[in-house]
């Protein structure tokens, strides 16, 4: 059985999703002391519970441990069964990073799946379903397989509520070369808006406009049904010839509009200096993937401590090295061996 310190590194609930989608992937036990050592609240939540139920599920797994507030985990895999699933986070619990659990093992299975999570698809500790959708999926289906993602409802901190069907035609991942991004082809911002005052969507907008020089017709509004609310999440989205950056600002109360655009503003700006190909939530996402195909490279920016982490959790499954060189240019080169 691996054992894994869990507070080592990043230490977050990172660590727990890697190591249970490895698991059911190389079929090697593991055991994660000390859960999210490092956060506020340590142990599992909500989300994470859900998590690794949903990798239970899918790859007929036995788990001990396996409740709120857990800061030990043994996880037991069986074999992973193709089939359709459907798991409700509850609250707005990410529905993305239950799907980053159990989408590696899906993809490798030798039948396709469809898969429904239901809890949030927009809150400010996971990536929203829009990046999912337009930034990370691509380059999976670049590797071989055919994910297909929709988003029926939105669901936003703290209420929940929204809804994500995902349909995975499973293949092996084949090792591809992501180094440049190419030309930019266009950039568009939006400001998602439910259950609350119109003009904090204006006010952000307003400010995407003036710092980004985006125009009326690149920056606008799109309010939901109130009833898929409360909830304000700003997108900026930069497309390239061979890929896509999505960055977001969530509302939260407390913070005005102007501050959740500007910051929002800075990260876009950040990226569209550097010509990286991955930025560093996508860098985060694609080193699993990557590690699986054996092989492949890509260009991100200065690498998280989250993918250190996740590299450092990797080797241990996996008998490939993953490493970050920096380029001249400032760039970091991420290579698979």
């Amino acid at each position: 059985m691996i054992i894994i310190e869990g507070s080592e590194g990043e230490g977050g609930g990172q660590v727990v999703r890697n190591a249970c989608a490895l698991s059911l992937v190389t079929g090697k036990a593991v055991r994660i002391e000390n859960v999210r050592a490092k956060r506020s609240k340590p142990g599992l939540m909500r989300q994470h519970v859900t998590a690794v139920e949903a990798a239970c599920v899918i790859g007929n797994a036995e788990c001990q441990g396996l409740h709120v507030g857990s800061s030990v985990l043994s996880f037991t895999p069986g074999r992973v069964a193709p089939g359709e699933y459907h798991f409700a986070v509850g609250t707005a619990g990410s529905t993305g990073l239950v799907l980053q659990t159990v989408l590696m093992p899906l993809l490798l299975a030798d039948a396709p799946s469809r898969v429904v999570l239901e809890g949030g698809t927009h809150n400010m500790l996971a990536p929203p379903f829009d990046f999912i959708e337009k930034c990370f999926l691509p380059v999976i289906n670049r590797m071989g397989p055919t994910v297909e993602a929709r988003l029926v409802r939105h669901g936003f901190y703290p209420r929940g509520g929204g809804r994500i069907e995902v349909d995975i035609s499973p293949a092996p991942l084949r090792p591809i070369d992501c180094l440049e991004r190419g030309a930019l082809i266009g950039v568009s911002g939006q400001a998602l808006l439910a259950g609350l005052p119109f003009e904090i969507a204006e006010r952000e907008i307003k400010m995407v406009r003036r710092e980004l020089g985006w125009s009326d017709r690149e920056a606008g509004i799109r309010e939901l049904p109130d009833d898929q609310g409360p909830g304000n999440i700003l997108l900026l989205e930069a497309q390239f010839e061979h890929g896509t950056e999505i960055v977001s600002g969530f509302g939260q109360l407390g913070v005005t509009a102007e501050r959740v655009a500007k910051k929002a503003v800075g990260r876009m700006l950040g990226f569209l200096e550097s010509k990286a190909f991955a930025g560093p939530y996508l860098a985060d996402q694609l080193l699993l993937p990557f590690a699986l195909a054996g092989g492949g490279s890509f260009t991100t920016v200065k690498p998280s401590q989250h993918s250190l982490t996740a590299i450092d959790v990797i080797g241990r499954f996996l008998d490939r090295r993953l490493a970050f060189s920096q380029r001249p240019s400032g760039m970091h080169l991420l290579t698979v061996q």
